[in-house]
């Protein structure tokens, strides 16, 4: 949620920052705006609506000159999405100019203490008040910018990640974080800030990742300066090499992000288990499990926490771990485990999933699991995030920078993650035979060709959509470990189409949507070869002697339900246990291809972050 670039160097700042703040647009917004500082005047243009509204109102109001700068996409939390409360703010005197992501939930507070100081308020923002707080702290303490900025944030209850400057300082900008992601690029005496690395790297490749509670002061001609904003003690930063590049934030000749990332899973997937897993030599290593293999093994269960998409992939894992090393599993929304008190101990192995790292839910479930004693176990996509370092150790997806705001590869390479947990757990604990754990694989391995089969029925899925685009509700069934597959193609077709959908166990479908089922209802079913089939197809007859309209992802081959079926959707043989990595293809190119028939904004839909940084 929100977006935060900044620059300071030799470069004018306007284009650097408005290309970053296109680049930050899937974090979800719904005002822009931007400040230049040319060393004279501040010059300050902001708006409701995108980055295009931005650029064309600053081609109007600004010259668009400085080589300092800070810009910002907002998505409103304290006062409702308009001009006045978009980002940045001034202070009461105009010397200090803010960009603000996060909540502080003290600012009524705050606010009034500063009313009664003859402060006044242009907008409805917490953020507002955090820039004139600091701009009094400032006076009253008769101190520097980095120091003000630290004694304010000393005062304040919430999350945030900032950058400020003062108009008396043009070669300064201090950035602080807690709970929200920053990063800084360390270029030839210029520097880079941003929520995270995209906006800056073609221009360099080395970046600081700010920890909780760290402030930092980037001056020219200086060294980054990190201090502890509770302390005051200094901080040696350590510097990343990114490996990020600019192909990768581009959509490469795709209309939308989402499709282009759909059509990555065959590459990602196979990055997601490049030299972890030797099929040939009967092998799986991940470095971050190695040494934490007996906490694993010895632990009374297993308790996932995520939210959204990578909540979907920890039940698929449910499916996979029980099944295969036999140690109880239990897979929780984190936004409820943090509030409901849970019965946690030493003897607990929590695994955090999170595309973005950066989850403000499950930060705080992390949190609580390792204060109640707990090993925990992140895994995320994005190097050098939050969770990657508040975590015990952890596992990294390699699935590349996730632009769509609806999660695809993050869902195929995490299940890919997970599955290589559970199989070398397995193998070692002896809960698997040497014949199916080589099967397994060799499977695994094999999953990437898979995918490219399954997105040979694009054309075939477009054709469907046409037919559906219109319809008001959709049902999507699956048994075993592909329920939590129509799960998440229920939860694509609300996120990008605006198409109510809901996911249930295809047995379940007798005890209640069954009331639904009528001749303009479309039912998606998971039927592919496997245990359940014979189950399924009973599920489908009950549905179609009720007139439901039938869309069936089935494997190559089929005969049974593809004539009983309506529509199908073809995907290729795989062991069952593998099938959600090859079953979710087609649902989500349904859900693409009908977003796009109804003129959705595919990769930005409405009310939607690609990272929610706050509760």
């Amino acid at each position: 949620m929100c977006g935060i670039v900044g620059y300071i160097g030799k470069r004018e700042a306007y284009p650097i920052i408005i290309n970053g703040l296109k680049r930050l647009e899937y974090r979800g917004y719904d005002s822009a705006g931007i400040a230049l500082f040319d060393g004279t005047d501040i010059q300050l243009s902001k708006t409701k609506g995108k980055v295009v509204d931005l650029e064309a109102r600053a081609e109007k109001e600004i010259t668009m000159k400085g080589n300092l700068g800070i810009g910002h996409t907002r998505w409103a939390t304290h006062g409702v999405p308009n001009d006045v409360n978009s980002h940045p703010h001034y202070s009461n005197s105009g010397d200090l100019v803010i960009i603000h992501n996060g909540i502080i939930e003290n600012y009524a507070s705050i606010k009034k203490e500063l009313q009664n100081r003859g402060y006044t308020f242009k907008s409805d923002t917490d953020t507002e008040v955090l820039v004139n707080l600091i701009e009094e702290v400032k006076k009253k303490e008769n101190v520097k910018l980095g120091k003000a900025v630290q004694i304010a944030l000393n005062g304040v209850v919430g999350a945030y990640a900032i950058a400020v400057f003062d108009r008396n300082k043009p070669d300064e900008i201090v950035v602080a974080k807690l709970g929200s992601p920053l990063a800084i690029g360390i270029g030839d005496d210029e520097f880079f800030i941003a929520s995270d690395a995209s906006p800056f790297i073609e221009f360099t490749n080395n970046a600081i990742y700010l920890e909780d509670e760290e402030l930092a002061i980037v001056r020219l001609g200086r060294d980054v300066k990190v201090r502890k904003i509770k302390n005051d003690k200094l901080v040696t930063p350590h510097i990343h090499e990114l490996q990020l590049n600019i192909e990768q934030i581009e959509k490469g000749g795709y209309d939308h992000f989402m499709m282009k990332e759909i059509y990555e899973q065959p590459s990602v997937i196979k990055d997601t288990y490049r030299g972890r897993l030797l099929a040939d030599q009967g092998l799986i290593h991940l470095g971050g499990l190695e040494d934490y293999i007996p906490k694993f093994l010895n632990a009374d269960r297993i308790i996932i926490i995520a939210c959204g998409t990578s909540w979907h992939a920890g039940l698929v894992a449910e499916y996979v771990f029980e099944d295969l090393t036999r140690i109880p599993v239990e897979v929780e929304y984190a936004s409820e485990f943090r509030y409901r008190n849970p019965i946690i101990t030493e003897k607990d192995v929590v695994i955090a999933i999170s595309q973005s790292g950066e989850t403000a839910d499950t930060l705080a479930a992390i949190k609580l699991a390792k204060e109640k004693g707990a090993f925990v176990y992140g895994i995320c996509n994005v190097v050098g995030s939050s969770i990657s370092r508040e975590t015990h150790s952890g596992t990294y997806t390699h699935a590349g920078p996730e632009i769509g705001v609806a999660s695809t590869k993050a869902f195929t390479t995490q299940i890919t993650v997970l599955t290589m947990i559970a199989l070398k757990l397995a193998k070692t604990k002896g809960t698997i035979s040497k014949r199916d754990y080589m099967l397994y694989l060799h499977e695994l391995e094999l999953i990437p060709t898979r995918v490219e089969e399954a997105l040979k029925s694009n054309e075939k899925i477009k054709e469907i959509a046409e037919v559906f685009k219109n319809a008001s509700n959709f049902l999507y069934l699956g048994r075993g470990c592909n329920f939590p597959v129509a799960l998440e193609g229920a939860l694509k077709l609300k996120e990008i189409s605006y198409i109510h959908a809901e996911g249930y166990p295809a047995a379940e479908m007798k005890h209640g949507p069954i009331a639904l089922i009528d001749e303009n209802m479309p039912v998606v079913v998971i039927a592919i070869n496997s245990d359940h089939y014979d189950k399924v197809v009973s599920n489908i007859q009950e549905i179609k002697s009720r007139k439901g309209i039938i869309i069936a992802v089935v494997t190559e081959g089929d005969t049974a339900v593809t004539e009983m079926a309506d529509y199908v959707m073809v995907v290729p043989k795989t062991p069952e246990m593998l099938t959600p990595l090859v079953t979710t293809i087609p649902l989500q190119l349904l859900s693409y291809h009908i977003a796009v028939l109804l003129d959705r904004n595919v990769d930005q839909p409405r009310n939607l972050a690609k990272s929610v940084t706050v509760e």
